[in-house]
């Protein structure tokens, strides 16, 4: 037994040191089991919704089976041979390749520039046009595909009639859903106006948090709006954009089925068959089950694919203000 220079009993330390350091783990140990008791379910529900559905979407891709009685039969990659010897995936891959690209540029476009004039620019009514861009937002499909029917409608239709205005009473009407070149164009429309006002919120978010001196100092300099746009609000909220773009696109696949089947059901003679669309014909109505989660391995797998370049093409350092 001896004692510290203060005085203490260096045994009676010792115990008081080993008993900080037992409360310690077990408050560890404690918020330890709280974080597992909250990320359990999710953990779970995820598991179950999610992966395991998808393993087995993988599992069946390798079966020939329509999907409604217990005849399966096991053929390796031959849905896989079938799907990319035929003609209809092929234009269905190129549909839907054209509907991401176009839908994306366009509706970003769209969304900096209008999250730009409501932001920096003083004009009157801005919460009223807020929103009223955001409201298709809120809208479901169906609603919004009804109300492009009606407008893409080749009699009666809003388009046609603003049309006949400058060609003449007596011109054709272009039948916007079922003329071969120009439905996809008229499907992405429908996409463009549901999206815009979505994202356009989003990126007036992060440009409100832009200190305006570093715009006030850009115009000393002589940078003008459009030079103020791309060298200092683009680059400052390039992670917002960088996230919302690969959102936006892997979305995008997702949409396009909804607005194809309650639009076209792709037609006119498959101009408007994209990934989805096809492959719920194939498992669902052609009784070719296998078949159809053979095209979805497919689309999961350029989903993947497609969000990795992606992220590797818009890499940039992070700038900070």
């Amino acid at each position: 037994m001896y004692q510290d220079h203060g005085g203490r009993n260096c045994a009676d330390h010792h115990d008081l040191t080993f008993g900080g350091r037992e409360k310690v783990m077990d408050m560890k140990k404690g918020r330890a089991r709280f974080i597992f008791f909250c990320l359990a379910p999710a953990v779970l529900l995820f598991a179950i919704f999610l992966i395991i559905p998808t393993i087995d979407v993988f599992r069946m891709s390798l079966y020939k089976w329509g999907g409604y009685t217990d005849n399966k039969t096991f053929v390796g990659l031959q849905n896989f041979n079938k799907l990319f010897h035929s003609d209809k995936f092929y234009q269905t891959f190129q549909n839907s390749v054209l509907l991401i690209v176009l839908v994306t540029i366009v509706t970003f476009a769209l969304a900096l520039l209008y999250a730009s004039m409501l932001t920096r620019e003083k004009l009157k009514g801005q919460n009223f046009l807020r929103v009223i861009f955001y409201i298709p937002n809120i809208l479901s499909v169906v609603v919004i595909s009804a109300i492009f029917s009606a407008i893409y409608d080749p009699n009666s239709g809003l388009l046609n009639s603003l049309l006949k205005l400058f060609r003449g009473l007596q011109a054709e009407p272009v039948l916007w859903l079922g003329d071969q070149k120009v439905v996809i164009f008229s499907l992405a429309g429908a996409m463009i106006w549901q999206a815009i006002g979505y994202y356009m919120v989003m990126y007036m978010a992060s440009m409100a948090n832009i200190p305006e001196s570093l715009y006030e100092s850009a115009g000393l300099e002589g940078a003008g709006r459009m030079a103020q746009f791309f060298q200092i609000t683009i680059p400052l909220i390039w992670t917002n954009i960088r996230t919302t773009l690969t959102f936006f696109i892997i979305s995008t696949i997702n949409m396009s089925f909804l607005f194809v089947m309650t639009m076209t059901s792709g037609g006119p003679d498959g101009a408007t068959e994209v990934f989805l669309s096809y492959m719920y014909k194939e498992a669902y109505t052609n009784s070719s089950y296998g078949y159809g989660m053979a095209i979805g391995v497919i689309v999961f797998l350029f989903s993947f694919a497609l969000a990795g370049i992606l992220n590797a093409v818009t890499r940039r350092e992070h700038l900070e203000f």
